[in-house]
């Protein structure tokens, strides 16, 4: 067992590859907007014009792919499902259907409440501690961020004078195995933040050759003596418009 991780095959040719589930999409928008809060989705879908272009398929359910447009560029919208697994092969989909550029956002726990306060968080780089990615990636204990889309981010960002912080983040697959012995040492690495598909997203988008933006809000905060909830609960929806925006915007440039 302790010898899988480690043995990455670079080919891309799987027995099972996206195209033979997933149809290309004719005229479908270069840039995707994607987030896991379904209440920020829906808010922007009944206050913007937009269309269903095509639909995610899964067991649990079926996901609309949506076109909308903003600052007169077409882009996708649609809904990533919450763990790495889940959110990988949405992408894989999406990217088969004709995506060229992605940006992913959502909500994370903050391990670091002095660095991040209310910021807007790009990373830098995420810890590994999945399972997904290392089906996308040469074992490593972390994968980097690409540093354009990171700079583009940044660019949004000040450009609207919105306070953000670079960093490292840590991706787990199981969120009630965050023990404090643990959080102790993601912290000690560096790591401010701590979520579910980071990792994996940035791995499966290496693997294809495909730019992503990625960035998170803080929801609730793991940096104190007793977990605090605050909005982990609110899904977003109390500035699911800012967050979209941001999105927007750097859709908008990328």
């Amino acid at each position: 067992m302790a010898t899988i991780f480690n043995r990455f095959c670079t080919d891309k040719n799987a027995f099972i590859n996206p195209c033979d589930t997933t149809k290309y999409v004719s005229g479908f928008p270069e840039v995707c907007i994607t987030t896991f809060s379904e209440i920020i989705i829906k808010d922007f879908i009944e206050q913007n014009k937009s269309g269903i272009i095509a639909n995610l398929y899964s067991a649990n359910g079926i996901l609309p792919v949506y076109e909308i447009e903003y600052a007169g560029k077409k882009m996708g919208l649609f809904l990533s499902r919450v763990g790495a697994p889940a959110c990988a092969a949405g992408l894989e989909e999406i990217i088969a259907m004709g995506a060229k550029k992605i940006i992913l956002f959502g909500c994370c726990g903050v391990l670091d409440q002095s660095r991040v306060g209310n910021k807007i968080i790009i990373p830098s780089s995420a810890v590994r501690d999945e399972g997904t990615s290392y089906h996308y990636a040469a074992a490593d204990e972390e994968i980097n961020a690409d540093r354009s889309s990171i700079d583009l981010t940044v660019q949004c960002l000040e450009k609207h004078k919105i306070p953000y912080v670079i960093g490292k983040v840590w991706t787990t697959d199981a969120i009630y195995r965050e023990t404090q012995e643990v959080i102790e040492e993601r912290k000690a690495q560096g790591c401010i933040a701590v979520e579910m598909e980071g990792a994996a997203s940035l791995a499966v988008a290496g693997f294809r050759n495909i730019p992503m933006i990625q960035f998170f809000y803080g929801a609730d905060n793991l940096d104190s003596d007793r977990w605090e909830p605050k909005d982990l609960t609110d899904y977003g929806k109390k500035c699911g418009n800012k967050y979209m925006t941001i999105a927007l915007e750097c859709g908008a440039i990328f």
